[in-house]
C-alpha cells in the first residue's frame, strides 16, 4: 500500500506555496521554487551531538539494545551492587508513582557519582539518603500495597545501602 501511495505521489507531486516575513529567504524569479541552497531530506537529520541515539526508520518491527559498561571507582563496587539489586526491586515496593520516580533518580545518582574517577562522597551519602527515605516507610509496614515480603525487601536493601564506603 506505501508503495502504491509514493508511486502515486511521485507522478503528482505536492506544490505548497510557500511565503515567508524574513526577506533574506530567497525564491527562483517568478516559479515558487526554493532556491537551489535549499536542501529537502527524506529521512530523520540531527544537528549536533547524538552520542548514545539509536535510531530505526522504516522498519515495521525493531530490535534494539544498547549495553553501557561503566567502570565503579575502587571501593565503591559493593555500594554499587546494592543500589543496582534495590533499582531492580524497587516496582514491587508499593511506592507512588512519583515516589518510585524520585527514589529511581536518587539511585541513579548515585550510580553516576560512583563511576566518576574521584566520586563524591557527600553526593553519595545524600543519594543514598534519599533512596533509604523512600525504603523506611515500606520496611516499618506503613506503605501498603507493596508485593508480598516488601517489606523484608526493604529492611534488607536499606541494610545494604547502609554499608559503609
Amino acid at each position: 500500500m506505501m508503495r502504491d501511495m509514493q508511486r502515486e505521489f511521485d507522478k503528482h507531486p505536492i506544490k505548497i506555496p510557500l511565503e515567508a516575513d524574513d526577506q533574506n529567504v530567497s525564491y527562483l524569479a517568478g516559479q515558487g521554487l526554493l532556491s537551489p541552497a535549499t536542501t529537502i531530506y527524506n529521512g530523520p537529520v540531527f544537528h549536533g551531538d547524538a552520542n548514545g541515539a539509536q535510531l530505526a526508520w522504516g522498519n515495521h518491527t525493531v530490535n534494539q539494545t544498547a549495553n553501557r559498561t561503566e567502570q565503579v571507582a575502587p571501593g565503591f563496587e559493593p555500594l554499587a551492587q546494592a543500589v543496582v539489586r534495590t533499582l531492580e526491586q524497587l516496582g514491587g515496593a508499593g511506592l507512588s508513582a512519583e515516589d518510585l520516580e524520585d527514589a529511581g533518580a536518587a539511585g541513579n545518582e548515585v550510580l553516576d557519582e560512583v563511576t566518576k574517577a574521584e566520586p563524591d562522597r557527600g553526593v553519595t551519602r545524600r543519594g543514598l539518603s534519599a533512596l533509604k527515605g523512600f525504603l523506611a516507610p515500606v520496611a516499618m509496614g506503613i506503605s501498603a500495597g507493596g508485593a508480598e515480603g516488601a517489606q523484608e525487601w526493604a529492611k534488607t536493601a536499606i541494610e545494604q545501602l547502609g554499608t559503609p564506603f
